[in-house]
């Protein structure tokens, strides 16, 4: 079910989920707009107490706000739907690429670059960014990306080295084909377990990004309770799918259908 041949001639349209980034968001709008075949970024902003949409538009990006937080799942989605609807609009006989970027990159957003390439050319389906270990800032949170890397590798037999990774670009077939997103924080994990699964070709590329870390106080050890209460949910719910099929197959069975 993966894509085949190249899609050069496909623009890219950033996706970028933001809550309360004010600070940081400009300059990683910016810099996006600077990425090789990028002519459009969308902002969600999801629910923001701050001045995040504003300073977004100020950037150059166009903005989509949820009246209160509904998660990066949500988000994601949100942010799809509004390119698809430009999309359609404008007439695009090939729909956009898709790059989902975190609000808090800033000015190291301009190096995801080798995201894009390998989607534009036909080569895989949906990329990862594997941040080099002297930029990677887990904040405590090794625990989530053992969590997740072990049960991506229990459904699929890949094991990526950062699973949790926001950064990713992909076709639109393949983002298609993952609806519904995962709730929240477990986007990420489900969205790799479903494509693969599927057939998409899914792989981890190097690139020089840096976000905030997420530090260890009070607020940060409940953003990670929350990333681990996510994430094993979506594992869950795709552990749990064989046994139900089976389930299903075989009441079928015994209904003659």
């Amino acid at each position: 079910m993966s894509s085949t041949g190249t899609s050069g001639d496909s623009a890219v349209a950033v996706v970028m989920p933001a809550k309360n980034e004010q600070d940081r968001i400009a300059a990683t709008v910016r810099a996006a707009h600077g990425l090789p075949g990028v002519d459009l970024v969308v902002v969600i902003d999801d629910g923001s107490t701050d001045g995040t949409g504003e300073a977004a538009r100020a950037a150059g990006a166009r903005v989509v706000r949820h009246g209160r937080n509904r998660g990066k799942g949500a988000a994601m989605e949100t942010g799809a739907g509004a390119v698809r609807l430009l999309d359609e609009t404008q007439g695009r006989e090939n729909p956009r690429h898709l790059l989902f970027l975190d609000a808090d990159l800033a000015d190291t957003a301009a190096a995801a670059a080798p995201l894009i390439d390998p989607v534009r050319v036909g080569e895989a389906d949906m990329t990862i960014a594997l941040f080099p270990s002297s930029r990677l800032k887990l904040g405590g949170h090794g625990f989530v990306q053992r969590l997740s890397r072990d049960g991506i590798r229990r459904a699929t037999g890949w094991l990526p080295d950062q699973p949790l990774n926001g950064q990713r670009c992909l076709t639109r077939a393949a983002f298609e084909a993952a609806l519904p997103l995962a709730h929240g924080f477990g986007v990420e994990t489900a969205l790799t377990i479903d494509l693969l699964q599927k057939g998409f070709r899914v792989v981890e590329v190097e690139v020089p990004l840096e976000h905030r870390a997420t530090g260890t106080d009070w607020r940060a050890q409940a953003h990670r309770a929350r990333q681990f209460a996510d994430v094993g949910r979506a594992l869950a719910v795709r552990e749990a799918r064989p046994y139900l099929a089976g389930r299903v197959r075989r009441i079928r069975q015994r209904l003659g259908r």
